[in-house]
């Protein structure tokens, strides 16, 4: 039986010492020679160069994201400042349409004052009865202005003239009217149409319409709804031919030879802001005779 020579492999002291040597040899000359630190330098390069890049687009991106907040924030500013705008916008629209109704109201009240030979004063509601919105009113003019008991009200809306009511109470700067609504206003009326006469009363409430009394039964078939109902002026109470309602509802009754007549008033009470005050006797003073009374003196 033959046997297997074992093989001893011993690294030795000296011999690990001889091999560092040469490696370290090797490493020495290699990097006189240029050639390491060539790769060196294009490994160095090639790693800032990423690092670099990577922090650009890092910087551009925060940048990028920064730029939106900013531009967000300041469409958002933008949008609060336009929203205001329009709302002053809107309430300059509403400002300026409330401004032309008031002119026109104005001039329609100016125009009718100057167109009638009454004297009158223009004057602003102030107050309103307690008990009943429409059943007194306070205006803004009294002694003062020129005004006087009993002396017609009437005012100009929409176009159409009607009659408000009288002056009952007098003060130095305002007084009060009594409103064709209230039970104690009484006005001699006529049907335009027709020429017949009688009384309209009012019934104490905006939300009842007016009565008018004393047009006899005969007549009613002349009598159509939305005939206009004028005042007749007699006695002084108020001025003549002004337009009081219409007629919104006829009742036959039984016992009565009469007809039951309602009447819508031709004024809206709730949207009325301003009057005119006219005398019923006095005339308004004309620029001719004015100028004929500095002349007689």
């Amino acid at each position: 039986m033959q046997k297997h020579k074992k093989f001893n492999f011993k690294f030795h002291f000296q011999e690990f010492l001889l091999l560092i040597l040469v490696v370290t040899s090797c490493v020495m000359l290699s990097f006189s020679s240029g050639g390491f630190i060539i790769n060196f330098r294009n490994v160095g390069f090639t790693i800032l160069s990423t690092i670099e890049k990577g922090c650009a687009n890092v910087t551009m991106y925060v940048k990028d994201a920064y730029d939106g907040v900013v531009k967000l924030i300041n469409l958002s500013k933008e949008y609060d400042e336009l929203t205001e705008k329009l709302i002053d916008y809107e309430i300059m629209q509403r400002t300026n349409t409330s401004i032309r109704k008031e002119n026109t109201r104005l001039k329609e009240q100016l125009g009718f004052s100057e167109s009638i030979m009454q004297k009158n004063v223009p004057a602003n509601i102030i107050s309103r009865g307690a008990d009943n919105l429409h059943s007194t009113i306070v205006i803004d003019k009294g002694s003062k202005d020129g005004i006087k008991k009993n002396m017609s009200v009437i005012a100009i809306q929409n176009g159409n003239i009607g009659i408000v009511g009288k002056v009952v109470s007098v003060g130095y700067g305002t007084s009060q009217i009594m409103s064709i609504y209230n039970k104690d206003c009484s006005i001699s009326a006529r049907i335009q149409n027709t020429r017949d006469i009688g009384l309209i009363t009012g019934n104490g409430s905006e939300n009842k319409p007016l009565s008018m009394k004393y047009i006899k039964k005969r007549v009613i078939s002349e009598l159509h709804f939305g005939d206009v109902i004028v005042s007749t002026g007699e006695n002084g109470n108020y001025l003549k031919e002004v337009p009081i309602g219409t007629i919104s509802k006829i009742d036959i009754i039984d016992y009565d030879s009469s007809l039951d007549i309602e009447i819508e008033p031709i004024i809206n009470f709730g949207r009325l802001e301003s009057v005119l005050v006219v005398s019923n006797t006095e005339l308004k003073e004309t620029k001719d005779a004015s100028k004929n009374e500095q002349g007689d003196k």
